[in-house]
């Protein structure tokens, strides 16, 4: 990696979009099954709302999403990748190549 100032690294820039472990969940929901719905969503990860909206909103801002409205009444959502997000499918893999090859499954849970 070459010396860039540490205020402006694209690591950081990228950190920023990512930021924690839903926002890699809810992108693994989108390469394993495309465009999802709110409620999809959050039934597979048992994430609150506010948390769920809250990643969604930064991934749409940050261009990563899109949304597109399939009710008018009530409104309501779908959310599929952008060509910037389907950019991020190398990363993804080489994550979960890390993790098969790093890390312990987990254990079962009643």
């Amino acid at each position: 990696m070459n010396q860039q100032p540490r205020e402006n690294c694209p690591v950081l820039r990228a950190s920023n979009v990512m930021g924690d472990q839903w926002v890699l969940l809810i992108l693994r929901e989108f390469f394993l099954e495309g465009p999802r719905r709110f409620q999809d969503l959050q039934d597979i990860l048992k994430i609150s709302p506010n948390t769920l909206s809250g990643r969604l909103r930064r991934l749409e801002e940050n261009g990563v999403l899109e949304r597109q409205a399939y009710s008018q009444n009530p409104p309501r959502w779908e959310y599929r990748l952008t060509k910037r997000g389907e950019a991020l499918a190398p990363v993804m893999s080489a994550i979960r190549a890390w993790g098969e090859a790093h890390t312990p499954d987990l254990p079962d849970t009643p």
